[in-house]
């Protein structure tokens, strides 16, 4: 188990705390002086009181939304998922937004968000003129290698058209092993 240090930026913060012995995240907390209101479509900072250093820069602090606050209320990360990098040193301020239909109010110490400390490795990155692998795909009759890059499409199929749905992914060492990317599925 790694140590992540805590400093309380108020004495009224909470350290992460694990909600149970299986949790991949533990439990950041709303430092407030008094209950936020958050409106539809409202985004706002939720300060925590929390800094927090990292074992060295092999790790990388995640922040995500709470299943719960996000299902039943429609409170989510507005960023998505927040990335703490290893040497960062302020105050740990979780970025949310209200998606719900109704006004959420955030009372003072409530588990607001979920801190995951994960490994991460830096990359070299390098240019090329042409990158090898790839996928063949086969969408609406017409076969073609990709590399994994479209626009707006997931990692492996373009974005379907109205009324059009993809029909089949199709990668080239399954054509070595002699299957047909043209055979309906």
């Amino acid at each position: 188990m790694e140590t992540v240090r805590c400093k309380k930026l108020d004495p009224r913060a909470k350290l992460p705390a694990y909600a149970t012995p299986g949790a991949a995240a533990a439990d950041l907390c709303a430092l407030l002086d008094e209950p936020l209101t958050i409106a539809p479509g409202q985004r706002t900072l939720v300060p925590t009181g929390l800094a927090i250093e990292l074992p060295s820069a092999g790790f990388v602090a995640l922040v995500y939304a709470r299943s719960g606050l996000s299902i039943k209320h429609g409170l989510c990360m507005a960023n998505g998922v927040g990335v703490i990098d290893s040497d960062y040193r302020g105050e740990l301020r979780v970025p949310v937004i209200n998606l719900g239909d109704a006004p959420y109010t955030v009372q003072p110490g409530e588990r607001i968000a979920q801190l995951c400390i994960a490994p991460v490795t830096q990359a070299t990155f390098l240019p090329a003129d042409a990158l090898s692998g790839g996928l063949w795909l086969h969408w609406h009759g017409i076969s073609r290698r990709t590399s994994r890059a479209g626009p707006g499409g997931s990692s492996t199929r373009p974005p379907p058209r109205d009324g059009q749905a993809v029909s089949k992914i199709f990668h080239p060492r399954a054509a070595a092993a002699g299957f047909d990317a043209a055979a309906p599925l």
